[in-house]
């Protein structure tokens, strides 16, 4: 059965917080049904998501009488329930409705809405939920594999987003490239991959590690990014993420106007420079890893600001400097072609 999603994002219909509705959103328009939110209904998903031009935000799930699956749309910090939506849950259960979330609050392990699932007919499945409990090994890996890892100055980059946008752009250009989920959204969208930050610490590297060795058939692999190395809260996973899926090269991602840490307001970003050393300093313990393009996160300042930003970053990197949202992806896409094309990177780990 396809998915008729309604997105739940009521309280927090932004990008940010809301990014798992965005990103269903703008990559997977045709399955979206409408966004649940009250305090905007009767406006268009664009507006508040900057994505799903006019998929329409409801107040009532009668709405959508075609809908068959609601979607916990946020990703909040710590990935809590909010406690006002239990009764949309029990809604759309008694509605038929699935529910697909990526929430660390696992809502198969609510006792009344298991309950009330079971007794319904209807699926409820958390993204998040998982059993991995392995290591990484480093054995197995294929040379002719080349691996682009995304990585970023911050949380909430659009790390994602870039994964997606190049993987779709060498795949118009004939490329067999493959994007590696590591996120519930990606997850989501993908239909496969691994929620890495809710994985035991010790198994991270190895779920990263897995991930490859399960999609390494393809010619090239973009393994979405996760956290920040300087991010106090989640550079444990954006660490083991790295050395887990061994990159050949990197994608650097930030947030025009951005300065300090997300979430914590009092912590200072350090400049991209340094940021760029600290990734390409971890990724090359064992073998050659070098960043071989930017991605700019434009959307907190206007074209003009965007493109003088884009300017002193690429002339500070000496690395193309690419917004794929208002710009497309193909400056980043040529980027991942030179490198593959030079060949070296396959005498790596020899």
């Amino acid at each position: 059965m396809s998915r008729r999603m309604v997105l739940l994002t009521w309280g927090y219909s932004n990008p940010s917080i809301a990014k798992t509705a965005a990103g269903l959103l703008r990559y997977c328009p045709g399955e979206c049904v409408a966004v649940f939110d009250p305090d905007n209904a009767g406006r268009k998903s664009q507006e508040f998501l900057e994505a799903g031009g006019d998929i329409p935000i409801i107040a009532r799930l009668d709405e959508a009488p075609s809908a068959n699956t609601l979607v916990m749309g946020i990703a909040p910090p710590g990935g809590r329930i909010p406690e006002a939506w239990r009764v949309v849950l029990l809604e759309a259960i008694g509605r038929g409705m699935n529910l697909l979330s990526g929430l660390h609050d696992f809502l198969s392990d609510d006792v009344e809405l298991a309950a009330t699932a079971a007794k319904r007919g209807v699926t409820i499945t958390d993204v998040r939920k998982n059993n991995f409990k392995q290591i990484a090994k480093r054995t197995g890996f294929n040379p002719s594999c080349l691996r682009i890892h995304t990585v970023g100055h911050d949380c909430s980059v659009g790390k994602m987003v870039v994964s997606l946008e190049v993987t779709n752009g060498l795949k118009k250009r004939g490329v067999d490239a493959k994007f590696v989920a590591t996120g519930q959204t990606g997850i989501m969208v993908e239909g496969s991959g691994l929620p890495l930050d809710c994985i035991v610490s010790d198994f991270v590297s190895g779920g990263a590690e897995q991930l490859v060795l399960e999609n390494q058939h393809h010619d090239v692999l973009l393994v979405e990014g996760q956290g920040s190395l300087v991010h106090p809260s989640y550079s444990g996973v954006t660490l083991s993420l790295l050395h887990g899926c061994l990159p050949h090269a990197m994608i650097l991602g930030f947030e025009a106007g951005r300065v300090t840490v997300d979430g914590l307001e009092h912590v200072p970003l350090p400049k991209l420079v340094r940021i760029r050393e600290l990734y390409e300093a971890m990724a090359s313990i064992h073998q050659p890893c070098a960043t071989i393009g930017v991605a700019m996160n434009g959307r907190r300042v206007t074209p003009y600001e965007a493109h003088e930003i884009a300017k002193c970053v690429e002339a500070e990197l000496n690395l193309p400097v690419v917004d794929v949202i208002r710009d497309g992806p193909d400056r980043l896409v040529d980027a991942v072609e030179q490198f593959r094309n030079c060949g070296h990177w396959r005498t790596f780990g020899k």
